[in-house]
């Protein structure tokens, strides 16, 4: 079936869809992972986003339920080069037009996304219209009438409905030993060294597994759960997760989060970060085109290293809207946007990127490490 993608300023493109039919709207924008497309169709930050991957095939190794970020997709539409007309790979369970037909995402093929993308980049993220039933001119109108992605408190659409203990195996799979023989198998896990509270602004699975593979007991609860609630509980430490939206309409959340601050050691990852730099008294902006793929270079300004990392993010924070109490950490090498921020007179950290990986390079998975031996100081 014929289906066309229609781009605010009026551009247009052809193809093919596939999985669902229909009509769906939302702020469209790239990702440049060359792997890891399930990861991010079921990664609750891409909440209201139609997602064009940059990479010219996608779908060659299938989909399987233990590679999802989420319970179900959050993408709004998907848009490529090619669809594999083959799944091969031992883990596969469904294609992904299976996948997209059972979730009821529409997705669309032979679409140039290298002009696309470069389109894009020249004029910024906008709002756009995927559509199997629409005229190009219907279609136009819809991206027009769409709601904007500024001012969109998308969180609530993703967070939990209730507090719940992440239970789930997290247990990492080492890979065979080419040298010695040894045949892969998983790696235990490390006993509980604390127990922390992890707000679900859109949490993803890896982020949860990654928790409890540094010694955290974690229990997760809503985004709007009180300071005072999560303060009875008595945790070791607080983290606040990745989300879609904007953040500078989360007022509700910061205030929440601003009497947290000073009580117990925090880290953010993503939105989190947003969050506290709101918490901080600073701003955030909408980037032009965002970060989005697992190729993004992030300099450490306290010692100088450089980590290639993956990212998912249309906004950051302004650095100079902060007070001396706070530090940037981390810049992003490509345009100098904030990657990280820390308080310095508590024990509060975040970054923008997801140090998780998933999809992603592991370069960055140490601030885990970091946060479990700061909960472990601050006891």
């Amino acid at each position: 079936m014929k289906a066309i993608l229609a781009l605010e300023d009026g551009r247009l493109f052809e193809g093919r869809a596939f999985g669902a039919t229909g009509t769906r709207t939302g702020e469209i924008c790239f990702n440049t992972s060359m792997t890891g497309y399930q990861e991010v169709i079921t990664d609750p930050s891409y909440r209201g986003q139609i997602v064009t991957m940059t990479y010219p095939q996608i779908g060659n190794y299938g989909v399987n339920p233990d590679d999802a970020e989420s319970a179900s997709p959050h993408v709004r539409g998907f848009v490529i080069g090619e669809l594999s007309p083959i799944a091969s790979n031992y883990r596969s369970r469904q294609t992904l037009a299976e996948y997209f037909t059972e979730h009821g995402i529409l997705g669309i093929e032979h679409v140039d996304t290298r002009a696309l993308t470069k389109h894009l980049r020249s004029l910024g993220a906008m709002r756009a219209c995927l559509s199997t039933e629409l005229t190009a001119e219907e279609a136009i109108a819809a991206a027009k009438a769409s709601p904007s992605m500024e001012g969109a408190d998308l969180v609530k659409e993703v967070t939990c409905a209730e507090t719940f203990p992440w239970e789930d195996d997290s247990r990492r799979f080492a890979l065979p030993n080419t040298v010695t023989g040894q045949e892969g198998n998983w790696a235990d896990l490390p006993p509980i060294r604390s127990r922390i509270v992890a707000y679900d602004f859109g949490i993803k699975y890896n982020i949860l597994r990654r928790l409890r593979q540094v010694g955290f007991e974690v229990e997760v609860v809503p985004s709007t759960t009180p300071a005072d609630v999560v303060l009875g509980k008595n945790p070791d430490g607080i983290f606040l997760s990745n989300g879609p939206g904007d953040p500078a309409a989360l007022g509700y959340i910061h205030e929440e989060v601003k009497k947290l601050i000073g009580k117990k050691p925090m880290m953010g990852i993503c939105l989190g970060n947003q969050i506290l730099g709101h918490v901080f008294g600073g701003k955030t902006f909408k980037l032009k085109f965002g970060h989005r793929g697992a190729n993004q270079p992030v300099k450490d300004l306290r010692t100088g290293k450089i980590s290639i990392t993956s990212q998912n993010h249309g906004f950051a924070v302004d650095p100079e809207s902060f007070d001396t109490s706070v530090e940037v950490t981390h810049i992003n090498l490509n345009d100098d946007t904030v990657e990280g921020i820390r308080h310095k007179d508590y024990p509060v950290f975040s970054v923008q990127y997801h140090p998780e990986a998933a999809p992603g390079p592991h370069d960055a998975t140490y601030f885990f490490d970091e946060f479990a031996d700061l909960v472990e100081q601050s006891k």
